[in-house]
């Protein structure tokens, strides 16, 4: 997609800004004046506490089965990050169901139901006990509680919605050319080079290398590479200086049916002693707050001057992954532990290699997906690195290796 910033739709552009400046305060106002954010969870054998920072209207769990889990609706509520989880339940998710409700995830190690539970004296928390059961004992109907009548947040009086239109990524975007051997059943590999156009992503105070420029130069060194190695079909969703909406970038990939996606990134940290690279797949929860932060800073390259084109939501409010969604996040976990194996003997990444956060191009639902960050553009040596012709081609080397030994590995299986 190609964006015409002429002077006449630079006004026009200003204009709908301010509409939407004026929209979104109308928007605020209409909020509840009380609202409990989910401060702390905690599941420790057969008891889950919630906290909340403020009052809440009142609760409601409910069973989910293949697999098994236990979702609470927070009716007043404003989802937070993570939470612990021990005995019988495995992980914790949060997200924001909508706008008044937040949802909490309780992914368990066999069937269980939540047999009672209140709130708190103040209002402030909510305590369940949970009892595992047979498969044949799982109630699908729902529990609701409700704090004391005097800790009660209000419901909000008012409900609006604006809607205006903003634009959305375009299935007319050019295909790009794809390289390599003249055969469709060989796998194709889509690269994208994270940033471009008007997007220059981070900027380095060591020589201003930019993001857009540096990822340009190795998605094409690792195009060049898989070419040499004869084994793989490759296409950049950019070879040029350009902009494209996030999910043009894996819908690219989608309209090609391609077998493995790859985002290449080249990230900016406030310590300039940060270095190394790192590999990360999709989570409906971002593993660490370091994650969560980067992915929300990555998913606002789709808005432009505060009008965001790709309409997308950055709530992480997917609760019922479907099955394709899962083998596919299986398929990218595993790769991303071949891709560090591979390239860790060309470059260094950070102590934790393989990190989850929910950015907007891993996610399409069947394509397998990784966004390589592959350094720190605020490090000195980093910059030094990724910007050299050996350093590149370090890259490209281990990535490629990563990649040729992951379609191998499929097609031994077969």
């Amino acid at each position: 997609m190609k964006f015409d910033w002429t002077k006449k739709a630079v006004a026009g552009h200003k204009r709908a800004m301010a509409l939407v400046s004026v929209l979104m305060s109308a928007l605020l106002m209409t909020q509840p004046a009380q609202a409990g954010s989910v401060s702390r969870i905690e599941a420790n054998g057969s008891k889950i506490t919630v906290s909340f920072d403020d009052l809440v209207e009142g609760a409601s769990t409910f069973s989910l089965i293949g697999p098994d889990r236990i979702a609470i609706d927070i009716r007043g509520g404003t989802a937070g990050q993570g939470g612990y989880a021990s005995g019988i339940v495995k992980s914790v998710r949060q997200g924001q169901y909508n706008p008044n409700t937040a949802r909490i995830v309780f992914d368990l190690d066999r069937p269980a139901v939540i047999t009672d539970g209140s709130f708190s004296q103040d209002g402030k928390s909510l305590s369940l006990s949970l009892q595992a059961v047979g498969q044949d004992q799982i109630s699908h109907g729902k529990k609701s509680f409700l704090p004391p009548l005097a800790f009660r947040a209000e419901p909000p009086k008012n409900s609006y919605s604006v809607k205006v239109a903003l634009g959305k990524p375009r299935d007319s975007v050019s295909l790009p050319k794809i390289y390599g051997p003249d055969d469709p059943s060989r796998p194709l590999v889509v690269i994208d080079a994270g940033h471009g156009g008007h997007d220059p992503g981070a900027i380095s105070p060591h020589g201003s290398a930019r993001e857009k420029n540096v990822t340009l130069a190795i998605a094409r060194a690792i195009r060049d590479r898989l070419v040499a190695g004869g084994r793989v079909r490759v296409a950049l969703t950019r070879d040029s200086d350009e902009f494209l909406v996030l999910e043009e970038r894996y819908g690219i990939a989608r309209r090609l049916d391609a077998d493995l996606f790859m985002s290449i990134h080249a990230d900016a940290a406030g310590n300039e002693e940060a270095s190394g690279a790192t590999v990360y797949t999709l989570s409906e929860v971002a593993s660490d707050r370091e994650a969560a932060k980067l992915a929300a800073r990555e998913n606002r390259a789709n808005i432009i001057n505060g009008i965001n084109l790709g309409g997308a939501t950055q709530d992480v409010s997917s609760i019922l992954i479907d099955l394709t969604q899962r083998e596919t996040m299986n398929i990218s976990a595993d790769f991303a532990k071949l891709l560090h194996r591979e390239s860790s003997r060309q470059m260094s990444f950070r102590k934790i290699p393989h990190r989850y956060a929910s950015f907007v191009v891993l996610k399409a639902p069947d394509t397998p997906s990784v966004l390589f960050e592959t350094g720190y553009l605020t490090n000195k040596e980093d910059v030094a690195f990724l910007n050299s012709r050996a350093g590149r081609t370090k890259v490209a080397t281990g990535v490629a290796s990563a990649i040729e030994s992951h379609f191998a590995r499929k097609l031994a299986m077969r």
